[in-house]
């Protein structure tokens, strides 16, 4: 079984995340997309979030229903901050004859080396760097310049082969940049709109945005 592991706070989940898994997993056969929301991302403020029961039931509520997508809440259940290669070597342990991708966007990919053990994690596992709506990314240059300027500072210029797909290297399991529909959609944009008072509808599923309303959440 070869399935991709898609983490993130999703806070609010919206159809920006829901494209991408469902892209991804169709260009790289995974017979299934496991988004993770996080506990306490290490990599990011500790401001306030949605209690991490709403989140899980959003991304329950968003992808009912929907082949080849799931949900795990294997980082809430953990004690301490979310790492990422705490949560590989649980799917490691539960798929041992299986492959795992781990799916992340550019921006998680760019700091990929403040991340704990990030070598063992790219050892471990292929990488699939999911690119930005064109008019986000640095206009000089492309998703695929900048996941290969991180990978050439961590393991060298020298050792780094590009391939038509994307990067190898001793140490590597594999990097592909994979470009997405550019949905131009936000938590943080979201938040935003409900705590100003405006709809939200059609930029997350139906049922998640019932669930915001029913709680009351971001407003």
């Amino acid at each position: 079984m070869t399935i991709g592991l898609f983490g993130g706070t999703f806070d609010p989940i919206h159809f920006g995340h829901l494209r991408s898994a469902v892209e991804v997993g169709e260009a790289f056969g995974l017979e299934q997309v496991v988004l993770i929301p996080a506990a306490v991302p290490p990599h990011k403020g500790r401001g306030a979030m949605a209690p991490a029961a709403d989140r899980l039931r959003m991304i329950e509520l968003a992808v009912a229903g929907a082949p080849g997508l799931a949900v795990s809440d294997v980082e809430l259940r953990r004690a301490g901050p979310s790492y990422t290669i705490d949560t590989v070597r649980h799917f490691q342990d539960q798929l041992p004859a299986g492959d795992i991708a781990l799916i992340m966007g550019l921006d998680a990919f760019s700091e990929i080396d403040t991340w704990k053990f990030y070598r063992e994690i790219l050892a471990a596992v292929a990488v699939i760097v999911i690119s930005r709506p064109a008019h986000h990314q640095d206009p000089g240059r492309s998703a695929r310049a900048r996941v290969e300027s991180v990978l050439a500072a961590v393991f060298s210029p020298e050792a780094i082969e590009a391939t038509t797909e994307g990067f190898r290297a001793e140490g590597l399991k594999s990097v592909t940049v994979q470009p997405v529909t550019a949905l131009d959609i936000s938590s943080t944009r979201i938040r935003q709109m409900i705590g100003a008072g405006r709809s939200i509808r059609y930029l997350a599923p139906a049922a998640v945005v019932a669930h915001i309303q029913a709680k009351g959440l971001y407003a």
